[in-house]
């Protein structure tokens, strides 16, 4: 008959430590490495600083083209520079100024 081996080497105590080391890795181990992963694709994802410099640039070069060509529509004759103001009504309605409903 075989002698019988401890599993854990005989040191009192090693099971509950393993257990106890298993549910650390667990609760940290785990969330650790689900939000590096989650990091590191995001930045893979992300096309980097320079094409977002890129389209900065582009846009801000559309935005000077519209200017220009509101710029050349305002300058026409006959058109005013300032934008109409609303007319207010001439006539009161029914209420005579009273706003409750």
């Amino acid at each position: 008959m075989l002698p019988a081996l401890p599993a854990f080497g005989g040191v009192p105590g090693a099971p509950e430590l393993v257990i106890l080391l298993l549910v650390l890795v667990l609760l940290f181990g785990v969330p650790v490495v689900v939000i590096a992963g989650v990091v590191l694709y995001l930045r893979l994802r992300s096309d980097g600083e320079e094409a977002d410099a890129d389209r900065i640039a582009e846009l801000e070069a559309e935005v000077e083209r519209l200017r220009e060509r509101m710029g050349d529509e305002s300058d026409e004759p006959g058109e005013p520079d300032e934008p109409d103001e609303p007319d207010e009504p001439d006539e009161q309605d029914e209420r005579d100024g009273d706003d409750r409903l």
